[in-house]
């Protein structure tokens, strides 16, 4: 007999948790069914986020930055040390603890929330008793709503499948148990921006090769043109507009042969290579096929603005739907769907979603790029304000980067807020919040920020627009 559920989640990443557990507050009987296994063995909820993505990579993010810190910015301080040295050892059996706890948070969660859980990997089995069958393992659910919220894995290069040893997907990047000398990677999106910043700090020759001819080019012009000297005068090697013919590798490197945008043939060589060229929908064993749930050509689940697929009753969120692969907007998608099958009317503004680069200076936007603006014939005001003319920052030692506000020109309503700086991404929230209520430059203008702060900045270059700036 199949256990019955109001609601069967398949998936427990960052969309497919949340989507359990608020569906649990909302009084429905809930189970999330999920296959991740941790290194114990032991069930490891969270998805790719909590195990290979953003949480692992955060802890490292945070060790390395440490360590170059003490290397290369504490005598500035005052504060001199001698004899550094790394343990990378300890530095990833940090980051593995820091997964676990949050493993542990989830299923405490679940726990708390009365949400059922069942490892191993579901499937779609038909319909019928009142709503779908999910087969996990040898045992059938069965569910009035299915909400399918199973991810993304990485992409790989053609000609160079992932053996997490010498070609690395996040997964072995996050793992490798020495520093490698020379260090390749291919993309220079978020993911390998971030990978390639943790290495480079720790000692590895970084060289990231990007197929597009702009660097970050889903980021505003402006703040993509600081990022790259900045990471340029830290050590970071970026090529742009390079077109890969061949990755060979032996037993103890791999080779690159690629043309640069001049059409020139150059080789490289290095002992490990990061892919990050994208991810690719989960859908593998959901037995969509079967079930008659409709994918798109690139495996996506098709859904409509409110998550609802082409069988009744059956919503999808996050990586495995269209839209940015960003974890945050899994889990406002997740909430959402779990409130529409209790009847109510959320609301997700895929316009308000805000990116976030971890690297140092951290790198964050919301809404518009100055570019987009253009194109799409909009006019509009900008204003802008350096990190170097602001107290706390010069006070911290990092004063590279700015922060840009974008307005729309006649009614002065906030566009776009793009930042790169000192803790990036805390910062935007502000932007995020006063964009959700449609509110002006002016609006942040005038209101009171602490001083010394980092928040003023964002005041500052709010006031820029209008050419207001006060401390500079």
């Amino acid at each position: 007999m199949a256990q019955s559920f109001d609601v069967v989640v398949i998936g427990g990443g960052p969309g497919g948790y949340i989507a359990a557990i608020r569906a649990a507050q909302l009084g429905l009987a809930v189970a999330c069914v999920d296959e991740w296994k941790g290194a114990d063995g032991k069930p490891a909820l969270g998805g790719t986020c909590t195990n290979v993505g953003c949480i692992p990579s955060k802890a490292v993010l945070q060790s390395s930055e440490n360590f170059e810190q003490a290397g290369h910015g504490f005598a500035e301080h005052g504060v001199k040390v001698k004899g550094l040295e790394l343990d990378l050892a300890q530095m990833l059996k940090r980051k593995d603890q820091v997964v676990k706890q949050n493993n542990d948070g989830i299923a405490y969660l679940f726990k708390k929330n009365k949400v059922a859980f069942f490892h191993g990997r579901g499937s779609l089995a038909g319909s019928g008793g009142g709503g779908h069958y999910i087969a996990v393992g040898g045992e059938s659910l069965n569910a009035k709503h299915v909400v399918v919220a199973t991810g993304s894995s990485a992409r790989a290069l053609p000609g160079a499948e992932f053996d997490e040893k010498l070609v690395l997907s996040n997964t072995g990047a996050l793992a490798l148990p020495e520093v490698p000398m020379r260090l390749g990677i291919v993309g220079a999106g978020v993911i390998g921006l971030e990978l390639g910043s943790v290495w480079r700090r720790l000692g590895a020759q970084v060289t990231i090769l990007e197929a597009l001819p702009a660097f970050l080019g889903a980021a505003d012009e402006q703040i993509a043109k600081e990022a790259a000297k900045v990471f340029a005068k830290q050590g970071l090697e970026i090529q742009l507009g390079v077109k890969i013919s061949k990755v060979s590798s032996s037993k103890k490197n791999v080779i690159i042969q690629y043309n640069t945008e001049a059409n020139s043939p150059k080789t490289l060589e290095c002992d490990k290579l990061i892919v990050s060229i994208g991810r690719v929908p989960n859908t593998e064993g959901l037995n969509a096929a079967a079930a008659g749930l409709k994918l798109d050509e690139r495996g996506f689940v098709v859904v409509d603005q409110d998550c609802r697929t082409n069988l009744p009753n059956v919503w999808a969120i996050g990586d495995v739907v269209r839209g940015p692969m960003l974890a945050h907007k899994a889990e406002e998608e997740g909430a959402a769907v779990a409130e529409r099958i209790a009847g109510k009317k959320p609301h997700v503004d895929f316009n308000t979603v805000p990116w976030v680069i971890y690297t140092a200076p951290e790198i964050a936007w919301v809404g518009k790029t100055e570019q987009q603006l253009k194109v799409e014939g909009l006019e509009y005001r900008a204003g802008t304000f350096p990190f170097s003319a602001n107290a706390r920052a010069r006070a911290m030692g990092q004063t590279a980067g700015l922060v840009k506000f974008l307005a729309d020109a006649k009614t002065d309503e906030i566009l776009g807020v793009h930042i790169m700086g000192p803790f990036a991404g805390e910062l935007i929230a502000e932007a995020v919040v006063a964009m959700q209520f449609r509110g002006s430059s002016e609006d942040i203008g005038m209101i009171c920020h602490a001083h010394p702060s980092l928040s003023e900045a964002m005041k500052e270059a709010a006031l820029a627009v209008d050419e207001r700036a006060l401390n500079i």
